[in-house]
C-alpha cells in the first residue's frame, strides 16, 4: 500500500513538461514533435500519410518555428523549415521525382515560376540519380536561411543546396497548393482534422 501511494505521489510531483507527446504517428511512422535546423528549435505542424489509389506511398511531417494552420501562415513564415518524408513503400526513383516536379508546376505561382525552374530541374535530377526510394528510407528537404534547400537521405546530404527560397515555397505547395497532392493529407499537414472521404490520385 504504501509504495502504491508513494507511486502516485511521485508521479504527481513531476513536471508538467514530462506528460507532453514527444511523437506524432502517421502511418506508422512516429514523427518527434520538434526537431532542430541549423540551430533553430523547430515545431511539427502536422503529419499524414500520402496515397496513391488504395496504397500507402509515404508518410509526411512538416516543421516550422510556430504553427501555423493556412497556406499562407506555413509558406510566407520566415526561419528554418523541415519536410520529412518516410518511404512506406519502394518507388522508382525518377517516378517520384516525376510526382513532385509535376505537383510544384502545377501548383506554381506566376510571379515565382521563373526563379523555381533552376530549383525544380536540380531537384528532379537528385531523384534521377537515386534511382529507387525504398521502403524504410528517409527524405528530407531543409530550408536553411541564408543557404537555402538542402535535400537529405536517410541523415546524408545529397546535392548542393538550393538558394531560391522559391523553390521551397513551390516544394511546399505539392502539399498546401490549390491543388494539393491530397485534400486530406493537406488538412492533417495545416494541423487540421481532415474533411474528406475521398483520395486524390
Amino acid at each position: 500500500m504504501r509504495r502504491a501511494v508513494l507511486s502516485v505521489l511521485l508521479s504527481l510531483a513531476l513536471p508538467l513538461g514530462a506528460w507532453a507527446q514527444t511523437t506524432v504517428e502517421a502511418g506508422g511512422v512516429k514523427f518527434d514533435t520538434t526537431t532542430e535546423v541549423a540551430g533553430q528549435k523547430l515545431l511539427l505542424n502536422g503529419a499524414g500519410v500520402r496515397y496513391r489509389a488504395i496504397f500507402k506511398v509515404y508518410s509526411v511531417g512538416f516543421y516550422l518555428k510556430a504553427k501555423a494552420d493556412t497556406p499562407d501562415g506555413v509558406i510566407k513564415q520566415e526561419g528554418a523549415k523541415r519536410v520529412m518524408l518516410k518511404m512506406l513503400r519502394d518507388v522508382d526513383g525518377k517516378e517520384l521525382g516525376k510526382a513532385f516536379t509535376d505537383g510544384m508546376r502545377k501548383n506554381a505561382v506566376a510571379d515565382e515560376r521563373a526563379k523555381t525552374i533552376n530549383g525544380i530541374f536540380k531537384f528532379g535530377e537528385i531523384f534521377n540519380d537515386m534511382k529507387r526510394a525504398n521502403s524504410g528510407s528517409t527524405i528530407g528537404v531543409d530550408w536553411i536561411p541564408g543557404t537555402g534547400a538542402q535535400v537529405v537521405v536517410d541523415g546524408k546530404a545529397v546535392g548542393e543546396p538550393i538558394k531560391e527560397i522559391e523553390f521551397y515555397n513551390a516544394l511546399l505547395r505539392i502539399w498546401l497548393g490549390d491543388q494539393p497532392a491530397d485534400e486530406d493529407l493537406k488538412e492533417l499537414l495545416l494541423g487540421k482534422e481532415k474533411r474528406h472521404s475521398g483520395r486524390q490520385r
